[in-house]
């Protein structure tokens, strides 16, 4: 009897195998991929970000930037190792409250071995999610002195501490630190070793190395603050690769020049190419190098406690030497400027007002200052006696006769009636004759001389010609 139509034919053996084959393959795709991502999720990263010397706006930034580059890459935590001997409080504020709200897991890890955590340090140790420090390190003495590092009188020095000690207090109590040794660096300047502060509760480990601090941290759990709340954190840091986050170029030029030493350099250098400048009208390069210079010593100050005192005494110092050059002082006038030059680069950085609980004692080195003013004494003695023996000579002989007398130029700065001549190749203060105005690019005729002063008049038509001719012939 024929089979009906309704009888569903079976699948073959053959396709049934095939299709096992390829449910396991899948199966195994899938586990795969799932340990792929378990193992790329513990080898993130880990940013490392070093931060040595005097804390600053830079360092803030630096700092900040840091974590950002980290959240969007998704690393795995941030390690900042730490050198500092204190800094600017503003910056030191911005720069834990970051670290309290920091939306990775932030590791400050004092290091290398005789580093130090002092003043603004010890507030940047204590905001990290964990706090670690290398063998023969120290953290602490975060107390509050004077500009010139005295003790405080009573009333200042009790507002000062109060506030210091609450921002030290908040810190712990927001980390899980014991508050009461973290307090003590800043009511009695106590300073501690690794291995005293770890026994204290303010450092959580002890670490040789990179290395040996990301193992010792692995698997350890911190709070971070993200855009929907707190969320606890495992770190698996024990194999995690180490990128090195390194500071940009312009953040690295405004980090080398915020130094005392380079900030007095560039000022002293500003005011020099000014000065040459003026001396030589049309140079252009010294008057352009002494601005740039000027403008990055000043840009020094911005980042670090500069006082504005400093900086008028050390300008002051060049209009001095100008005034030795232009009168016969016997140089009074000359020793009165290098003073002035020392004076300021004592005063450049000291503070006399009320006083930063976490600012380390800053001043401009006698290494930097003495060079300078030496160097510029010399400078300035040899060129007087320079300037001294030509108007000996004037007087004995009498004035030279003038050599630019009927010679042509042209207007390089408009004279209205007074501006700028180009007469053989160099630049020269003019005024018009008649007091007319004569516009750049002008040609002019010399008529009298006035030392640096050329009097000139316009050259008319027919002059014009002949000049043009004579300049054809010859």
């Amino acid at each position: 009897m024929p089979r009906s139509s309704t009888t569903r034919s079976r699948p073959r053996p053959a396709l049934l195998a095939w299709a096992r084959v390829t449910w396991l393959a899948m199966c195994a795709l899938l586990v795969t991929a799932g340990f792929a991502g378990t193992a790329l999720a513990q080898s993130r990263e880990a940013h490392v970000v070093e931060v040595d010397g005097i804390i600053s706006p830079i360092t803030d930034r630096y700092i900040t930037r840091a974590l950002e580059e980290a959240e969007r890459s998704g690393a795995e935590a941030v390690v900042i190792t730490l050198d500092t001997p204190g800094g600017l409080l503003s910056a030191t504020r911005d720069i834990t409250e970051t670290l309290l709200a920091a939306p990775v897991p932030v590791i400050v890890y004092v290091f290398p071995q005789g580093a130090h955590a002092a003043s603004a340090g010890t507030f940047i140790t204590a905001a990290g999610h964990i706090a670690a420090m290398a063998p023969g390190t120290n953290i602490g003495a975060a107390s509050p002195v004077g500009g010139q590092g005295e003790e405080l009188n009573e009333t200042l020095e009790s507002k000062v501490f109060e506030d210091t000690a609450a921002l030290i207090r908040s810190i712990a109590e927001v980390r899980g630190r014991p508050s009461e040794p973290l307090e003590a660096t800043v009511l009695e300047a106590k300073s501690y070793t690794a291995e005293e502060a770890v026994e204290l509760g303010i450092v959580d480990v002890i670490a040789v190395n990179m290395n040996d601090l990301l193992k010792q941290i692995d698997g350890q759990s911190v709070v971070v603050v993200t855009a929907t709340g707190e969320r606890t954190v495992t770190l698996h840091t024990a194999e995690a690769p180490v990128r090195n986050i390194s500071m940009g170029l312009f953040d690295r030029i405004l980090s080398y020049i915020a130094d005392p030493n380079v900030a007095f350099l560039l000022i002293s250098l500003g005011g020099l190419g000014l000065f040459v400048e003026f001396w030589n009208p049309g140079l252009i390069f010294p008057g352009v190098a002494g601005l740039v210079a000027l403008v990055l010593g000043l840009a020094a100050l911005g980042s670090l406690p500069g006082n504005w005192a400093g900086v008028a005494l050390i300008l002051l110092a060049f209009v001095l030497f100008s005034v030795e050059f232009n009168i016969d002082g016997f140089g009074v006038v000359g020793a009165l400027g290098i003073a002035s030059l020392v004076l300021g680069g004592i005063l450049l950085f000291s503070h006399f007002g009320t006083p930063s609980p976490v600012l380390p004692d800053i001043s401009v080195s006698w290494w930097a200052i003495t060079p300078v003013a030496v160097t510029m004494g010399i400078g300035v003695l040899l060129f007087s006696r320079e300037v001294g023996r030509v108007r000996r000579e004037q007087f004995r002989h009498g004035t030279p006769e003038p050599i630019l007398i009927g010679m042509t130029g042209m207007v390089s700065a408009a004279l209205a009636p007074e501006g700028k001549v180009r007469v053989r190749g160099e630049t020269w203060n003019a005024r018009a004759v008649d007091g007319s105005h004569i516009a750049r690019g002008a040609s002019v005729v010399v008529q009298t001389e006035h030392g640096a002063l050329l009097e000139v008049e316009r050259v008319g038509p027919r002059r014009a010609e002949e000049t043009e001719k004579e300049s054809a012939h010859g």
